[in-house]
């Protein structure tokens, strides 16, 4: 971990950044880029996990963003299309502190690069909902997607409670539909990342 960022600067290919609890592999890319660093995280829930079909949009994109991308944080979860990893807990109240491993990638990863905005990709709710000092580059994401916008305070144990609590950092939470996606929103969500954190 040590050395992630030194290796990603010069790689669009997948590093494994950490292992789950089943010692299924941790991925991360990067797509190196002037703008601001947007960290997108496609599946935290392993059965919610259609954030993946945007993070394999946004691999096709040049962005001007600094893009890095982690497809899928329960690989566990998501072999058998479990909410819970596979000791049964639900990473996203595990934060920061918790005990399993996912946590730990995610969280050495967030301190590591310092995101400017972080990306959650959560279902079905068919909105963005964020709270606090995120509340203004959600609506900007939810007006760029096309979704609607709803103030949700984090629960205990949220990432991105811990993100814009403690860190101080832009999180938020984009909960897309229950049903696939199809390509028109694939390419909203994909306008939205890439516009998130540039737009006035």
């Amino acid at each position: 971990m040590a050395s992630i960022t030194v290796m990603l600067s010069t790689l669009s290919a997948a590093v494994v950044i950490g292992w789950s609890a089943q010692h299924r592999p941790i991925q991360v890319l990067h797509l190196a880029g002037p703008g601001p660093r947007v960290l997108v995280v496609g599946c935290i829930h392993g059965n919610e996990c259609e954030g993946m079909v945007v993070v394999n949009a946004l691999l096709r994109t040049h962005p001007r963003e600094d893009l890095w991308l982690l497809p899928d944080l329960n690989p566990d979860g998501y072999d058998i299309r479990r909410r819970l990893n596979a000791n049964g807990v639900d990473l996203n109240r595990t934060f920061p502190n918790g005990r399993q491993p996912e946590t730990r990638v995610a969280v050495a990863l967030i301190r590591r690069i310092h995101p400017d905005v972080t990306i959650w990709f959560h279902q079905a709710e068919n909105r963005v909902r964020a709270w606090g000092g995120s509340e203004a580059v959600a609506r900007r994401y939810a007006r760029l997607s096309g979704m609607r916008y709803a103030s949700v305070n984090w629960p205990t144990g949220a990432a991105t409670r811990w993100q814009n609590t403690a860190l101080h950092e832009k999180a938020f939470v984009v909960e897309l539909p229950a049903e696939s996606l199809d390509p028109w929103q694939i390419q909203a969500q994909v306008r939205a990342v890439l516009g998130v954190a540039t737009v006035g």
